[in-house]
């Protein structure tokens, strides 16, 4: 297949890649800089210069390709206060793949999110996304699961649509994502925090086991699947505190709800959301096994701690 690829040179679109070019497909990704599409050219990537606001040239990508895998998000956007600016950005994009492949039983594939879901349970592959438009000019994760169903629904167009839902933490080393955030937080105190009593939990994943996933999902997902990249189904945050505590040679405590948002900063939020999330038919259906090691393994391997060399 000639597959698409946004987010192409970002952490997970950078282990997608080599996955599915080792796997014989030729691909084809989304650069918005020199640097990004210089390093897309090295790794034996077509090159396409543009940015998620640039709809005609993701539909016609997407047109001339066999496949589209979606992993690009304006999370520096999100990250400054405007999630619903791209939340926006992010569906208008999947309108224009979905335009561009209905009627063709091509494959479309996008990332979407664990954390949040059934609260107190275990999330299941079964779980749906939630309504196609709510929360689409929202503020809260409700826009992002909105646009995970309106994908499901292209199934009804002609596309062979699936969303992959992640846990909050891909993680290996060069992760720069949530874990490093609580790694930069407990240097920044003298101290790892955990909150509450330590036991909210939170799914994870190696990097490189995500990015086979994404890339039997191209291959083989039927139209309108649900597939859960978890590899871990829930790493209690207070032994991720231990780990950060142990390899930095800090001190862990307690942080009470009361304290969150001085500790954790925009992360309090985050941080609050227990998540357990199975994958148990993912595994069954696309003979998918994690290999790689588990979050704390990361961890007491230095992968977040270290100095990069």
């Amino acid at each position: 297949m000639r597959v698409f690829v946004t987010g192409a040179s970002g952490w997970i679109g950078s282990a997608v890649v080599p996955q599915l070019l080792g796997a014989g497909h030729d691909v084809v990704g989304l650069a918005r800089s020199d640097e990004s599409a210089a390093t897309l050219e090295t790794a034996g990537v077509s090159v396409v210069r543009g940015t998620l606001d640039d709809l005609d040239v993701l539909a016609d990508s997407a047109g001339s390709s066999d496949g589209v895998v979606h992993l690009a998000f304006k999370h520096d956007l999100a990250f400054s206060g405007d999630f619903a600016g791209a939340a926006d950005a992010d569906r208008r994009a999947v309108e224009a793949f979905g335009d561009a492949l209905a009627g063709t039983g091509k494959p479309l594939v996008i990332a979407s999110g664990l954390l949040g879901l059934a609260p107190g349970g275990m999330a299941t592959e079964a779980d749906g996304h939630g309504p196609v438009d709510a929360g689409i000019h929202g503020d809260g994760p409700s826009a992002r699961q909105a646009t995970a169903e309106f994908t499901l629904q292209l199934a009804g167009r002609g596309v062979r649509s699936s969303v992959l839902r992640l846990p909050p933490t891909v993680h290996g080393r060069g992760d720069t994502g949530f874990v490093a955030s609580l790694v930069g937080l407990a240097r920044a105190h003298g101290v790892a925090g955990y909150l509450g009593d330590g036991s909210v939990r939170w799914p994870a994943v190696h990097r490189d086991d995500a990015a086979r996933l994404f890339r039997l999902a191209a291959e083989s997902a039927p139209a309108g699947t649900t597939l859960h990249g978890a590899a871990e189904e829930g790493v209690p945050l207070g032994e991720v505190a231990d780990e950060i505590g142990r390899r930095l040679g800090l001190p862990t405590r307690a942080v009470p709800a009361a304290e969150a948002a001085d500790h954790f900063l925009w992360l309090a939020p985050i941080v609050a959301l227990d998540t357990r999330a199975s994958s148990a038919v993912t595994r069954r259906a696309f003979d998918w096994e994690p290999t790689g090691p588990g979050l704390l393994e990361d961890l007491a391997a230095g992968a977040y701690t270290d100095e990069p060399d």
